[in-house]
């Protein structure tokens, strides 16, 4: 059963965000990656996250997918103008990747490449709204299609927000949705009560909310994210967890554990694993250290 039938069907689905190599060695990725399959329902492949050149995300889902390991490809606003996009949303679809996640991209200042100029050709409501228009056999330029692209279609949002700005960010959401988006991947959640503000202003009906799951690596990590990350909430009880014990990894390893199981507990119909290039910690955060 793939992704969009698991969702539908109300089974709760694990997703892992799997980073593309820095290079052409896609053994490591793949390895890590096929350690978990049975247990992920689809593995989120990102388009060179926080602008650092990788291979691209098409690249690394078809090598996956080739695999029989079903992928979520990010598609980013910032490298490529809308004719580029339709171009690898269709390639996409015709080497079978049936999941899409659109993202905005960090701007190039952010990464290894600075004097990149960003392209930001179209901005991600108009992305949404386009692979909505080929979904309907339609290019851009209203041209139709030899063939169509079914995917199901994601973006990310920001339930850590409040007040005024968690609203936006609403508006943003309700205007995604309007665009096709049909799932939607959170900030980090360490703690479910945090998610509850935003939860309750949202509608749900046919909606999927993944909250992130983040593999601490180091109690420094943790202290960094909890005084500098606004929109992330760890609890201190957290941080004294990794403190007092005596093999920090294999604590934060339990502790990404524990989140998955109570996000699954308070009903969410998943959840995305994202261990930060510690793929090979996969297999210890679903089955336990």
């Amino acid at each position: 059963m793939d992704l969009k039938h698991k969702l539908e069907a109300g089974e709760f689905s694990i997703l892992a965000e799997i980073d593309p190599p820095k290079g052409t060695a896609a053994g490591p990725m793949i390895d890590s990656a096929a350690k978990v399959k049975e247990e992920i329902a689809a593995f989120v492949v990102p388009e060179m996250s926080n602008a650092v050149m990788r291979m691209s995300a098409l690249g690394a889902a078809m090598l996956l997918q080739k695999r029989r390991m079903e992928t979520i490809m990010q598609v980013c606003c910032r490298d490529r103008n809308r004719i580029a996009l339709q171009a690898d949303l269709l390639a996409a679809s015709a080497c079978g990747i049936k999941n899409i996640m659109a993202v905005t991209g960090e701007d190039p200042s952010f990464g290894d490449h600075h004097q990149a100029s960003a392209v930001y050709d179209i901005d991600i409501d108009t992305l949404l709204t386009a692979i909505q228009g080929l979904k309907n056999g339609k290019d851009m330029a209203g041209i139709e299609l030899a063939g169509a692209p079914e995917f199901l279609v994601g973006a990310t949002v920001n339930s850590g927000l409040a007040g005024a700005d968690l609203d936006r960010e609403i508006d943003a959401m309700n205007r995604k949705i309007d665009a096709g988006a049909r799932f939607f991947i959170t900030p980090p959640l360490f703690d479910v009560s945090a998610i509850e503000p935003f939860m309750n202003k949202i509608p749900t009906d046919g909606i999927y909310i993944l909250p992130t799951v983040v593999l601490l690596k180091s109690l420094g990590m943790a202290r960094y994210m909890a005084r500098n990350m606004k929109n992330v909430y760890i609890p201190d009880e957290r941080v004294q967890q990794i403190q007092k014990a005596p093999d920090k990894v294999r604590e934060c390893i339990r502790i990404a554990k524990d989140t998955v199981s109570s996000i699954k507990d308070n009903g969410f119909p998943g959840t995305v694993i994202s261990t930060i290039g510690w793929e090979d910690k996969l297999y210890d955060i679903i089955h336990g250290v």
